[in-house]
């Protein structure tokens, strides 16, 4: 009776659901088994036996259909499968009960053993049948490799955040290989002691930083900006400063990316300060310290530090922060900075600016609604509000002067009816600075009027092509790029894609938006076959979701009277983590995400009575998820975002995994060597329980990789909370370990005293979900 009454319940949800969706246009089957299910659950109320056969029927043809609607893939067919097949265990022990002759028994544990085997060989064959990923060999490494325009060199050091500030995010050590990188060993770990001081503040705190290695120091900050020198072979500390950085100015993440090293030209090494650590903090300073001592250089502004808020007007707390180093080219610091994403039209400016790496003087900035404009704002004037910023970290070359700035969006991400069209024009783009006036070069535009937030996040990356120099720019939509660096010319193919019209600005939506045509890392649109859960429960409630929004395919536009389904989500595609690119062999090594968001727009009224207002006023609010519940005042309209598509019980996502991967990429041809789903199932579950699960599911990942000269990728990114190695010929695993706290940052690869660090800021990351540590650990062979 009381498997009957389950089942007969299960069946009731489903049959509702079922029917729901079907009036939806969706599939029959749960309409169709919730009936059956309800019969078979009565049938066992009553004591037959029929009821259970009918639920072992019923079981037999769901796998049938799984197979016949998702074929050989066997995580789509988890919430098909397993969740019956479990609850045909409960079914066959009823059955069992219920038996009064031996020979019955038998016939229905033979009945449910054929059920069973039945549906693990379709789930294994599933799992079996998937295509092999290695689709074909590397390129041979070339003896002359590229020249680095930066006129910085990997090695031994690790001079900037991406390697150089070419962002290659390469290493040419070769003391760790596929062969003996099983031995890594941890060489050694330090606690940095920058927590978070609250549950509230928890909430904030995503490291996100790759330290630097020059000569005998490796230097980092924290979340909260504080510097740390360590002894690159001990993790020893040398010395440590601490700008006291208030919690009220952290805006959604508590992050710091790395730091600047500077060594100015002319000064005596033994003078203070000839060579200096600058960074940009949350609360929007520069600070600069003395590399040897960690003392504040007293020529670098005022007592070592420059307000770069100053000509910005009324900047409320948390709303202007510094996350990224600042790009050093010819002497000077080019700084973005990040204005806090949602909350006004008219927020803060997102001004460029050039500051001297040896006075902390502002040598220019670049204002793109006031060209003319070449320093600060005339007395009285301030920066031009709203307009996109550079939140992320920019390239530069040394060789031609220019800097490559990666642009977000005009204030209020998801409606462009008040931009400018000076913002029109440079927003979602990557923009070439001079260094020396700030005035742009040329620019190149991925999205015309975003409203998808598909600003660009990931420093583009300079290398050779074809005999040009070039530059590789991935997108949050997935696109790779290849630009001529001299002229934002593309060196590969670009086309025009027909985009869906509608939203709430139809007038504003461009009939057509660019592609890349050489390589995507963009899966094929969406379909209700893809939704997924861990039962058929909740896979039917997402094919509702589905069939309820709007979902146009690539560029939905946002509407307000329902959600609509952005695919990929705001998170990638390539995020801040960039690509790595091996420049002997001509490989680009990219970790992306494949999830889409579920949004709406919230008329203004509505967002009114929920509470939703701009930090600094009623809701006051620190961190959470970037979208959810964010009011873009002074528009008609808020904006609310669960991000990645999450169910509100489970916290399952409703796409069916892989929700990342990672892909080699010969840049020869832009064709795919391998491509594999990236990241276990260890620490995800239903509900936030972590299953524990050795198996690659694909997770989402924040934060890059790096490829060495040896065939080695070093990554962690991945929610599993793991460091791992992967042979750049096959994509396979080669070595793991599990670390203190989420790996969401990339690592980096140095050398002292003759032996290969590999070293990793294991911070953790509250939008990924993973444990917050303050652990920084290097891995080394043993001696």
């Amino acid at each position: 009776m009381l498997v009957g009454g389950l089942l007969a319940l299960i069946g009731l949800v489903l049959a509702i659901g079922g029917a729901w969706l079907a009036l939806l246009g969706g599939s029959l089957y749960y309409l169709l088994t919730g009936v059956a299910m309800i019969a078979a659950g009565v049938l066992l109320i009553r004591g037959r036996m029929t009821g259970g056969w009918l639920y072992l029927a019923i079981v037999v043809l769901s796998a049938i259909w799984a197979w016949w609607e998702v074929g050989a893939n066997a995580w789509a067919q988890v919430p098909r499968v397993i969740a019956p097949v479990v609850l045909l265990l409960a079914v066959i022990a009823a059955m069992a009960s219920m038996s009064l002759r031996r020979e019955r028994w038998r016939f229905a544990l033979a009945g449910g053993a054929l059920a069973l085997v039945l549906t693990t060989i379709d789930f294994w064959a599933a799992a079996a049948g998937a295509p092999d990923p290695v689709l074909r060999g590397l390129p041979a490494a070339s003896t002359q490799g590229m020249g680095d325009p930066s006129g910085q060199q990997v090695g031994a050091d690790w001079p900037a955040y991406g390697g150089t500030t070419s962002a290659r995010r390469y290493s040419p050590l070769t003391q760790i290989n596929a062969e003996n990188v099983g031995k890594l060993r941890r060489a050694w770990e330090i606690h940095t002691g920058d927590l978070p001081s609250s549950p509230q503040i928890r909430n904030t705190y995503g490291a996100e930083n790759t330290p630097l290695k020059v000569g005998d120091s490796l230097y980092l900050c924290t979340p909260k900006n504080i510097m740390i020198a360590l002894d690159p072979a001990t993790g020893k500390q040398r010395w440590r400063y601490d700008p006291k950085v208030p919690d009220t100015a952290i805006p959604y993440t508590a992050a710091c990316r790395g730091v600047v090293y500077y060594a100015v030209p002319g000064m005596a090494a033994d003078q203070p300060c000839a060579t200096r650590i600058i960074e940009g903090t949350l609360d929007a300073r520069l600070i600069a310290v003395d590399a040897r001592s960690g003392q504040l250089c007293a020529d670098f502004g005022s007592n070592g530090q420059v307000d770069a808020k100053i000509g910005m007007g009324k900047v409320p707390d948390g709303f202007v922060s510094i996350n990224s180093p600042p790009t050093l080219v010819r002497g000077v610091l080019v700084t973005g900075h990040q204005v806090l994403d949602g909350q006004d039209r008219w927020a803060p400016s997102g001004v460029i600016q050039g500051f001297d790496a040896r006075t902390g003087q502002l040598r220019w900035a670049w204002d793109m609604m006031h060209p003319e404009w070449n320093g600060a704002p005339p007395a009285g004037q301030e920066w031009a509000r709203g307009t996109p910023n550079m939140w992320t970290i920019a390239s530069g070359d040394e060789q031609l002067g220019l800097v490559y700035l990666p642009m977000g969006n005009a204030a209020a991400d998801y409606y462009s009816s008040l931009r400018r069209p000076e913002e029109n024009q440079f927003a979602t783009s990557l923009v070439a600075l001079d260094v020396t006036s700030g005035k742009p070069r040329w620019r190149f535009q991925a999205v015309r009027k975003d409203v998808w937030d598909y600003d660009f996040g990931a420093q583009a990356t300079l290398v050779d092509y074809k005999g040009a120099p070039a530059l590789v720019l991935p997108s949050k939509q997935g696109d790779i790029y290849v630009l001529d660096r001299r002229t934002g010319q593309p060196l590969t193919p670009i086309g025009e894609i027909k985009a869906p019209g509608g939203g709430v600005e139809p007038q504003q939506r461009a009939v057509t938006q660019p592609v890349s045509l050489w390589h995507t890392l963009r899966k094929p649109d969406l379909t209700e076959h893809d939704m997924w859960g861990m039962s058929p429960i909740d896979q039917m409630i997402c094919r509702i979701q589905f069939r309820r929004a709007s979902y146009k395919g690539f560029f939905t536009p946002p509407e307000s009277d329902r959600r609509s389904i952005e695919y990929p989500g705001y998170n990638g595609g390539t995020d801040w983590g960039g690509i790595a690119v091996d420049p002997a062999r001509g490989v680009i090594v990219a970790n992306y995400n494949d999830m889409p968001n579920y949004v709406r727009l919230v008329p203004r009224a509505e967002a009114d009575k929920k509470g939703w207002a701009p930090r600094e006023q009623a809701r006051g609010k620190i961190g959470g998820a970037e979208g959810a519940g964010d009011p873009q005042a002074n528009t008609p309209y808020a904006i609310d975002v669960n991000a990645g598509w999450r169910l509100p019980f489970t916290g399952m996502l409703c796409k069916q995994p892989p929700y990342g991967g990672i892909r080699a990429i010969d840049m020869a041809t832009g064709k795919t060597i391998w491509d594999r789903a990236f990241g276990e199932a260890r620490t995800n579950g239903p509900f936030g329980i972590p299953s524990m699960l050795p198996i690659t599911i694909g997770t989402p990942n924040n934060g890059g990789a790096v490829v060495t000269a040896s065939g080695l990728v070093f990554v962690a990114a991945a929610t599993d909370n793991l460091i791992r190695a992967i042979d750049l010929r096959t994509g396979k695993t080669v070595w793991k370990d599990v670390l203190p706290g989420g790996g969401q940052a990339t690592p980096m690869v140095y050398e002292m005293n003759g032996k290969q660090y590999l070293v990793i800021y294991a911070g953790g990351h509250h939008f990924m979900q993973t444990p917050v540590s303050d652990e920084v650990v290097a891995y080394a062979l043993p001696s």
